[in-house]
């Protein structure tokens, strides 16, 4: 054979046969890119704080950090006592020390949820209109000089019938407060709680086109949480799961569902002192809503404990070394979202989130750098694995358990070619290194 010639190789089918394979796929392709879109690649909170409607004030983010600073003055002075209580290893407690203390500083809420809802209660409606009113307009403020939380916003009633009205006339009041003082935040989120048809998901969306063709504002603009706190949000009656259903139901606005704890325990019936996270009960729901949300581009985040760490050191040790164990068993189970319900929980969330991105830091970018540069190693990995590790290294920079320097220094790549692994094109099963 001639320098520049090709062997030729034979094949047996028509290029025809192709075209109309691909024509009979046609509408299954372009179903795929609309159920399935991917992660959009945007910043996921570690946590939601919950602060009811009527306790919100200007100062509540940095109260929470200074409370949060205060409890570890009092109960962990040091790296040494800290890392004690928690169990870190030498190598980790002063890295993950310092930089909780850094994070409770600078960022200490990093998702806040104005509660209108469990935690405000029913209040008479002028009351809770001036609530709504009033958290609109210091959420604004907040954002206009600077010291708001990346995300912010409020969790309205549901849409069952006895609170349905009150719901979406706070929605109403919080979102024209908005608009009023200035246009919607780039950070806002609305949590709608205790789903359990499709329906109500579905009447959430007609709701939020209202709003939006009532101030000329881009048709989807606003997205919201499914909150899981019935069976029902789970299962239907046919069988089905019911919150994979809800997903499609929002029409590409969803942005999350978040396991509801203590409401769906106590609906299948466990007692109140087994209700928690790491229930066999709470684990099959959170893994249905996980596969479910898979690829939609909608996030999965874990619930809360309420075990507070409040008392004398050694019960507040005691809670924090389960809030800490708990946030790490969900980490490993891919759910990268909580809730925190007390500034106490603050400490332990970001210790174990900052432990969990650190000490897997080496291997996931030794991993990822051998598969850019199409090195060989002991473990060989594909472009799905490299989406895992870009993905892994890009949340620890997000919330700041990880440097861009010492990535960029252990991997050769930037934030943009980590990006770029993450989200890979559909169907690209050769991702190039940069």
């Amino acid at each position: 054979m001639g320098q520049g010639e090709q062997e030729k190789v034979a094949t047996s089918l028509a290029g025809a046969v192709g075209e109309e394979i691909s024509a009979s796929l046609a509408s299954v392709d372009a179903e795929l890119e609309r159920r399935y879109p991917g992660d959009p690649g945007t910043r996921q909170p570690v946590h939601t704080v919950y602060v009811p409607g009527d306790a919100f004030a200007a100062d509540t983010i940095r109260t929470w950090g200074d409370r949060a600073l205060a409890a570890l003055d009092e109960h962990a002075p040091d790296a040494a006592s800290f890392a004690a209580v928690l169990g870190l290893s030498d190598e980790l407690a002063e890295p993950v020390h310092a930089r909780v203390r850094a994070k409770l500083e600078r960022e200490p809420i990093e998702d806040l949820r104005v509660d209108f809802e469990d935690g405000y209660g029913p209040r008479p409606d002028a009351e809770e209109d001036e609530a709504a009113a009033r958290a609109a307009r210091l959420i604004a403020e907040a954002y206009q000089k600077g010291t708001a939380a990346p995300y912010m916003g409020i969790r309205m009633k549901c849409m069952e019938a006895p609170v349905r009205d009150r719901g979406i006339r706070t929605l109403d009041i919080f979102l024209t407060g908005l608009m009023a003082a200035g246009g919607l935040p780039e950070g806002l989120v609305l949590t709608l709680p205790k789903v359990t048809y499709a329906e109500q998901v579905t009447a959430m969306v007609r709701l939020l086109e209202a709003f939006e063709k009532a101030h000329g504002l881009a048709a989807g603009r606003i997205g919201f949480e499914i909150q899981i706190e019935t069976s029902q949000s789970i299962l239907a009656t046919d069988g089905t799961a019911t919150v994979a259903r809800m997903i499609q139901a929002a029409e590409g606005r969803a942005t999350g569902l978040h396991y509801g704890t203590f409401d769906y325990s106590a609906c299948l019936g466990v007692s109140a002192a087994y209700q928690a996270s790491d229930h066999p009960a709470a684990d099959h729901a959170k893994a249905v809503m996980q596969v479910a949300a898979a690829g939609t581009g909608v996030r999965v985040s874990d619930g809360s404990t309420n075990v507070l760490p409040v008392g004398p050191t050694d019960r507040v040790h005691d809670a924090w070394r389960l809030h800490y164990g708990l946030t790490r068993r969900a980490l490993a189970r891919a759910y990268y979202q909580g809730w925190d319900m007390h500034p106490g929980h603050i400490p332990t969330r970001y210790a174990a989130v900052f432990a969990f991105y650190r000490e897997g830091f080496e291997q996931a970018a030794a991993r990822l750098a051998r598969y850019a540069n199409r090195a060989g190693g002991d473990v060989m990995d594909e472009p799905a694995t490299a989406k895992a590790l870009s993905g892994y290294l890009l949340r620890g920079l997000d919330c700041g358990a990880l440097d861009i320097a010492e990535v960029a220094g252990a991997t050769g790549l930037t934030r943009t070619d980590l990006e770029g692994f993450a989200a890979p094109r559909r169907g690209d099963l050769t991702a190039s290194a940069k």
